[in-house]
């Protein structure tokens, strides 16, 4: 009869400072769906989101001897990924504009209930968002951030964190009206 042990955090730290494969796969393993899901939140495709956490967790196991305890190591490797995700975008967005919205015409209607889409639908909305509008709503709404911090992290005004976030919301807001009124995702263009 075998017996399966299930590893704390402190133990898979150790075995992966110390180069243990099993260490790093159980790692892996423990943390990979949670941040898949973060990875998603800015990549505009799963592959996408797939490059940026196999990119991610490369730098979680390079930096695994630096995670001093401080905060919870999900929270570390969290953070790893948002910052990895970042990057990636901020490669992206050196080659597009940043739109600001008050110079956008985008109607406002009825409000749409939220509880009307799952998970997937709503993802695949965020996803569809242009880069710049895409990466401040995430870490606006998502992450909790504040202008003042997302305009450092992406080298921007904090102006221009609003009208991204204010553009984000609105298309989002006419995406959601869309697809109430003429169907469901994968019978709507979006």
């Amino acid at each position: 009869m075998t017996e399966r042990f299930i590893l704390s955090d402190q133990e898979l730290i150790k075995g992966c400072v110390k180069g243990e494969r099993a260490s790093q796969e159980a790692l892996y393993a423990r943390y990979c769906r949670k941040m898949m899901v973060i990875c998603q939140r800015y990549a505009k495709s799963t592959l996408e989101a797939e490059d940026i956490l196999q990119e991610g967790f490369i730098k979680v196991f390079a930096a695994i001897k630096t995670f001093r305890g401080d905060a919870q190591l999900t929270t570390w490797i969290t953070r790893i990924m948002i910052n990895t995700a970042l990057n990636h975008q901020r490669q992206k967005l050196y080659l597009l504009p940043m739109v600001d919205v008050a110079n956008t015409n985008l109607h406002q209607t009825e409000d749409v209930s939220l509880a009307d889409f799952n998970l997937s639908e709503l993802i695949a909305m965020i996803q569809s968002l242009p880069d710049g509008a895409r990466v401040v709503f995430n870490l606006f709404a998502i992450e909790g951030y504040n202008h003042k911090e997302i305009a450092a992290m992406l080298d921007i005004s904090e102006g221009t964190s609003k009208s991204q976030y204010s553009r984000a919301k609105a298309l989002l807001k006419l995406k959601l009206e869309n697809v109430s009124v003429y169907g469901r995702l994968g019978e709507a263009k979006i």
